[in-house]
């Protein structure tokens, strides 16, 4: 990130991650310092309360880290008070990765968190339906939300 704000003259960036991208990016910000540099994240179809279903989870021991009761999930329940960076989480009734569907919110009483239900498309298509980056886009320009909306967006619903 410094890289990135050194080379853009930016004192803040923005972050967009899909999935693990989205934990693996929560992380950083909410337990590495990343609060400093990291404006919004947005994330889309994040197991940030763990999922029962971690596709590939014998494959890499971060995989498994997606799992609900991981270490990783466990320490994102860890208090961060202070945390500046403000949470916009786009979750789906269809996501099929996420069992329970509610692990795709962000649920952590210090963190400035939103969360957008998404309907009629699942975990794949999060990052590449065109109303959803819509919706992203308007988030990453809109410096108040509230509760479960993006304003003026209110819920995204896609057919």
């Amino acid at each position: 990130m410094e890289e990135i704000c050194a080379r853009t003259g930016q004192r803040e960036v923005d972050i967009v991650g899909h999935s693990l991208g989205g934990l693996i990016a929560r992380y950083y910000v909410q337990r590495l310092g990343g609060d400093r540099r990291v404006r919004t994240l947005v994330t889309l179809g994040t197991p940030h309360g763990g999922t029962a279903v971690a596709p590939g989870a014998g494959i890499h021991p971060i995989v498994r880290q997606m799992r609900g009761g991981s270490a990783l999930i466990e320490e994102l329940r860890l208090p961060a008070p202070g945390c500046r960076t403000r949470f916009v989480s786009f979750w789906s009734e269809l996501d099929q990765v996420m069992v329970p569907v509610g692990t795709a919110c962000v649920d952590h009483p210090d963190l400035d968190a939103v969360n957008v239900r998404v309907t009629g498309i699942g975990h794949l298509a999060l990052p590449v339906h065109p109303a959803v980056a819509a919706a992203v886009r308007e988030a990453l320009e809109t410096q108040e939300t509230r509760e479960g909306t993006v304003p003026s967006t209110g819920t995204t619903s896609v057919a």
